[in-house]
């Protein structure tokens, strides 16, 4: 298990969802992490330090202007300790101190003394704070420092009458996000190439087919592969993402674009992970200006766009290759003749009621060697499950 051995700090901020917190430091230990546990003024009205002493066996900082604490668990102390800083609670005033650099308690102080590549952040507030474009700014620049995010859940609040995203995710949830946090650094310098989201094939200067695709899948396994030391280059269509840190991410927007950016950035690539929702038509013209209504049927004539993923199979040299197949019915068959069809190494397949724009997966994973795999959980965790299929096959 990723955890076991590992040293957490888990950083508990002033919500009522600090009680869930109680329960991820148990699950931690109980998996054989080392914790420590730092508190913010603000947490100790609703948990005890005594509570996480208890369950952890090892003092908590709780007081950065107490001399004792300092000499035991001292702020910078705890940041050179921890391999993991888990921030549950992370309030919107925890958020925004850390976006600030604030380090005016002990939890905070030890933050800013950590890089913000070893954060999890699991966000609990009131829906319409969540929501707020201060706390969305603060989110998106914490992320692009190289923060990492479990949730927030949607769900009902601690005022009953509001629901909605805000609720901090569940302590199991959090602990799964930890061992992604904490997986192996088994993929050191290692060039891979990552698809991700739509394409988008213009009918005219403001029309076009896609699809839903957010390319958070896509993008989970790009930031999977560079946790575990992989030198990712990320070809994503339009999404609404932060980018990711010490990813180069490539912008297109068209299958043909894609299909460029693939063949320009293959030099030396020994992974290439198709997760994008390629578009496999697009309209035969494009309309100069914006087409008018007319009268009577329009009849769009569409034509056939590259395959890009079956030209790399037929390769006699390729990358080892990872496509995706997203069904409507008959999942596992369809799956099998393209993994046979494109000459692909592994498939990723699953139904598009479980596809497209949520922050879970479910998904089964099949071999050219007969491997057959269900794999369900956080995009993250699925991930990072994939990518373990991938270093069991992949050559050194």
């Amino acid at each position: 298990m990723a955890v076991q051995g590992r040293r957490v700090l888990l950083c508990v901020g002033g919500g009522i969802a600090a009680y869930k917190s109680c329960e991820v430091a148990r699950l931690l230990v109980k998996a054989g992490a080392q914790v420590r546990v730092a508190l913010t003024p603000a947490a100790q009205r609703f948990v005890t330090a005594l509570t996480f002493q208890a369950l952890t066996g090892a003092a908590v900082a709780a007081d950065i202007f107490s001399a004792e604490q300092e000499l035991a668990a001292g702020h910078v102390a705890l940041a050179d300790w921890a391999e993991l800083a888990v921030v549950a609670p992370a309030t919107a005033n925890l958020i925004a101190r850390m976006r600030i650099g604030q380090g005016d308690d002990a939890a905070a102080a030890a933050l800013l003394a950590i890089e913000p590549r070893r954060w999890l952040l699991a966000p609990a507030m009131n829906e319409k704070m969540w929501a707020s474009p201060a706390v969305q700014e603060n989110v998106r620049v914490l992320g692009e420092r190289g923060a990492r995010f479990v949730g927030p859940a949607v769900g009902e609040m601690a005022e009953r009458s509001h629901v909605g995203p805000g609720r901090m995710s569940e302590p199991a949830e959090i602990f799964a996000a930890c061992s992604d946090a904490l997986a192996p650094r088994d993929f050191e310098a290692v060039p891979v190439l990552v698809t991700a989201g739509p394409t988008r094939e213009m009918l005219d200067p403001v029309r076009f087919l896609s699809n839903p695709s957010s390319g958070r899948m896509g993008w989970a396994i790009a930031e999977a592969a560079r946790d575990r030391g992989a030198r990712v280059t990320l070809i994503s269509g339009p999404v609404e993402l932060a980018r990711p840190a010490n990813v180069q991410v490539v912008d297109v927007v068209s299958a043909d674009d894609l299909a460029r950016a693939v063949d320009s950035h293959l030099d030396g690539v020994r992974v290439v992970v198709m997760a994008a929702a390629v578009a496999d038509q697009r309209p035969a013209a494009r309309a100069p200006h914006k087409a008018k209504k007319k009268p009577g049927e329009e009849t769009l004539k569409l034509v056939r766009t590259p395959d890009i993923l079956e030209g790399l199979g037929a390769r006699p040299q390729h990358p080892l290759l990872v496509g995706f197949a997203a069904e409507t019915e008959n999942v596992e068959q369809n799956a099998r003749d393209k993994l046979a069809r494109k000459n692909l190494d592994l498939i990723v397949a699953n139904d598009v009621a479980d596809a497209f724009g949520k922050d879970s997966n479910r998904v089964l994973v099949l071999g050219k060697d007969g491997a057959r795999r269900e794999i369900e959980g956080s995009k993250l965790t699925v991930a990072h499950a994939i990518w373990d299929m991938v270093r069991e096959r992949l050559p050194g």
